[in-house]
């Protein structure tokens, strides 16, 4: 095997009840656990990333008052808080490596996460010898889409399992999905495989 499933930042602060809730949130947490019941075992790897911005400042910028949603956001995902904490109805129990994001500073892809034990997601590649990369998540036109990019920049052949992910805007989210698939990336359902 040398493939790795990457589960991008599904977080209650991005599901229907948070901070920045994206419609379809749950549903998708709830296919992801489901899933990873029946393919968890077809990977070397299963990297989860969460947004995990601190409490007692702007994030470099991230955080805003009055946010315009697009560089700028209100308060989510603050570390140690309910919005951080992985969505109730995703099933992390399969998970092998957890990744976290933020920290200070805006981050978008699961490739600037890092683990407790400091290794990143190059790192991680480079260990298990990964190849290909599925990846699912929240949300498709925001930490999605810079992941997927991350992932075809550093070589690695990429799905993006639309089944599995939801965005903020439908328009942008079409968007994202053109441009990952014009990158490289292979679109197409998890009832496929």
């Amino acid at each position: 095997m040398s493939t790795a499933l990457f589960i991008v930042d599904v977080q209650n602060d991005f599901t229907e009840r948070g901070a920045l809730g994206v419609a379809g949130g749950d549903e998708v947490a709830e296919r992801i656990s489901r899933y990873l019941d029946a393919h968890a075992d077809d990977y070397e790897i299963v990297v989860a990333s969460r947004d995990w911005h601190d409490g007692d400042n702007d994030n470099g910028g991230h955080f805003a008052a009055e946010p315009d949603f697009v560089d700028t956001w209100p308060v989510h995902c603050v570390g140690g808080t309910y919005g951080a904490e992985y969505d109730e109805v995703f099933d992390t129990s399969r998970v092998t490596h957890h990744l976290k994001k933020g920290q200070g500073k805006p981050a978008y892809s699961l490739f600037e996460g890092v683990a407790d034990d400091g290794r990143t997601a190059t790192e991680l590649l480079a260990e298990h010898g990964i190849l290909d990369i599925d990846v699912v998540g929240l949300a498709t036109d925001y930490c999605v889409r810079a992941s997927a990019l991350d992932a075809i920049a550093a070589g690695r052949h990429v799905r993006i399992f639309t089944d599995l992910i939801a965005g903020v805007h439908p328009e942008s989210s079409d968007a994202a999905l053109a441009e990952i698939a014009h990158a490289g990336a292979e679109l197409r359902s998890s009832s496929d495989i």
